[in-house]
């Protein structure tokens, strides 16, 4: 392994010496990204937040072929999967929980009031992403509740122009998987449509999973006032073996889940305003069994239902730009353990960005209000500062006041193991964050520190060591602090760009302090992460990624996984091999679950246009 290690360092090492004197590359993805995940929207190196963007070509170089495995390539980000192609993953940011972290569609929120358990069952198909935005550090005056510690935005393609892909992998484990990808632009529209399936036996007893994604976006009447329709249907069959059950317990764990989106918006323009109302509609179901082949014996079943409308905008004036939105939605749920249940939620935006010193200092105050039937008004200010040394160079700092409400298994969820509780208290929590980053044609890197004090955390607790059962508690006030460090170098060979990346993420809590050997979800938090990524290309036609991941958890446990993947191009065809968990690692992310040793993919994908 030490061989292996020094061996590629060594090659990385000459690479970058025999290239040194070569011409500056020319970047020409990140400085003219426009962050739109806010009501101001900004060009990336502008905005006085951490945040990575993860492009569509970054995407297509990866060895990921889910949202949740591209995720793990981020430091900072804590992708815990119960299993593969995605079928249950939770996500964390910077040490927070799977219902403290945000993800939004084309800005869209997909909270799930159920639990957090199915956030990212809304991810996306990777083939129409155009990007995904990470927004770390405390984001509710921005987003609203469960932005408690980040908020990730998945952007979709806006066109294709006249495309038809198909996508066809095969590999360990049984896997198959199959694609179609059309896009198609009009006089006055403009639509793209995606259909995938992936089915596997499963890598271990009861894992086995059928999975099928359906997207459509369309954009109409484009010549005077465009109209943007999004659909999406996810539907997810899976084994479910000790998701939530330890595996002395023996049972065999099945669940379905499905999530759904419409959204339909447009955006207005004139002069130095903008606004852009929306409606949407998301809809989840998840249906579980204890043992699979008796669904008599237990059996969980939970509708959701969220509608909203919301609209935001921004004006641009001599003393700066002011945005400021409101989101008003209504979510129901229909469920025989957390009862027939609904809930009104009001969002009121407002921030204000201000230019001074000669436009190297800006000052963004925002504030977020909002209203919960069940929970009533709370404020959440916040504030972003920053200072631009020079086109390349930047200094910034935010801090704020984030939440979160209780989900429904929070508060009604009752089993043999496990009780809610209804007078659980939203939690709260103050963040503070201080960064520099540096952004030029060859280098780019980022460091950042930061601090939370949280309060009323939730979490499932045993009152005692003699205790059967988990009590949804607001357990204890906890102090989260943290470095993070992400670096990219781009270099030649052959003429030929490649790219060398290094993240780093330390996260320091006190949790275990506090709450030692009666905590279900919160002691698992990653204490070193530390990822470094070779995307490099030596023929015309042949791509190449190495990716090494090493976490270190707060319990004691740590793991070192190595990827990769090939990509030969040859006319209209690609040709893909993908090999994840190179040498073995034995290694758990979430509960009581082993993932998968050493498998491969083959796939190939053919454009047709």
């Amino acid at each position: 392994m030490k061989i292996k290690i020094t061996l590629i360092i060594t090659i990385l090492f000459y690479g970058l010496q025999a290239n040194a004197q070569d011409k500056p590359i020319k970047r020409d993805t990140l400085k003219e990204v426009i962050i739109i995940s806010t009501r101001i929207d900004l060009p990336f190196k502008e905005n006085s937040r951490t945040i990575n963007i993860i492009t569509s070509k970054d995407i297509n170089n990866s060895a990921a072929n889910n949202v949740a495995d591209l995720l793990q390539q981020v430091a900072g980000v804590d992708i815990r999967r119960r299993g593969t192609a995605g079928s249950q993953a939770d996500l964390y940011i910077r040490g927070g929980g799977f219902d403290q972290t945000l993800l939004l569609i084309d800005g869209i929120k997909m909270d799930d009031s159920q639990t957090g358990h199915h956030t990212m069952n809304a991810a996306l198909p990777i083939e129409v992403i155009e990007r995904i935005e990470i927004i770390k550090g405390p984001a509710a005056r921005i987003f609203g509740q469960n932005a408690f510690t980040g908020a990730i935005n998945i952007v979709t393609k806006k066109k294709l122009e006249d495309t038809v892909s198909a996508n066809m992998e095969t590999g360990s484990f049984g896997q198959l998987n199959g694609s179609l990808t059309v896009g198609k632009e009009f006089e006055n529209s403009s639509i793209i449509v995606h259909v995938g399936a992936l089915t596997s036996d499963g890598y271990r007893d009861n894992s086995d999973y059928n999975n099928y994604n359906y997207f459509l976006k369309g954009v109409f009447n484009k010549k005077k006032q465009p109209i943007e329709v999004l659909a999406t249907f996810f539907d997810k069959k899976y084994g479910a073996q000790n998701f939530y059950t330890p595996i002395s317990w023996g049972f065999k764990e099945y669940e379905e889940t499905q999530s759904s989106l419409l959204g339909v918006s447009s955006t207005f323009k004139k002069e130095n305003f903008k606004i852009t109302p929306r409606f949407y509609w998301k809809r989840g179901q998840d249906i579980f069994l204890l043992k699979r082949d008796d669904p008599s014996f237990y059996r969980n079943l939970h509708i959701t239902n969220k509608v909203g409308l919301e609209t935001n905008a921004a004006y641009t004036s001599d003393f700066g730009i002011t945005g400021f939105g409101i989101d008003v939605s209504r979510v129901f749920i229909s469920s025989n353990n957390l009862g027939n249940r609904n809930r009104t939620m009001a969002n009121l935006f407002l921030e204000h960005r201000f230019k001074l010193a000669h436009d190297k200092l800006d000052i963004t105050p925002g504030v977020a209000v909002t209203y919960f039937s069940d929970f009533k008004f709370h404020a959440f200010p916040g504030l972003d500062i920053g200072y631009q040394f020079s086109d390349k160079l930047k200094l910034y700092g935010n801090l704020g006041i984030t939440y979160r409400i209780p989900t429904y298994t929070d508060l009604y969820y009752n089993d043999s193991s496990t009780n809610g509780n209804p007078n659980l208290k939203p939690e709260e929590a103050f963040a503070q964050e201080l960064g520099l980053k540096y952004n030029s044609e060859r280098f780019t890197s980022s460091v950042a520190i930061f601090n939370r004090n949280a309060t009323n955390l939730i979490d499932f607790v045993k009152p005692d060591v003699t205790a059967t059962k988990y009590v949804a508690t607001n357990f204890a006030k906890v102090n989260t602090k943290g470095f993070e460090l992400n670096t990219d170098y781009r270099f030649k060979i052959n003429n030929f760009n490649q790219t060398l990346s290094f993240s780093y993420n330390l996260l320091d809590d006190d949790i275990l302090d506090q709450n030692k050997d009666l905590s279900r979800y919160s002691l698992n938090t990653l204490k070193h992460q530390f990822i470094t990524r070779f995307t490099s290309k030596i023929f015309k036609n042949v791509r190449q990624n190495i990716i090494y991941k090493h976490a270190e958890r707060t319990i004691g446990t740590s793991y070192n996984v190595w990827d990769a993947s090939i990509i030969v191009d040859v006319n209209k065809f690609s040709f893909i091999a993908t090999a994840n968990n190179i040498f073995d690692a034995d290694y758990i992310e979430s509960g009581f679950l082993p993932m998968p040793k050493s498998n491969f993919m083959l796939g190939l994908n053919y454009k047709v246009f």
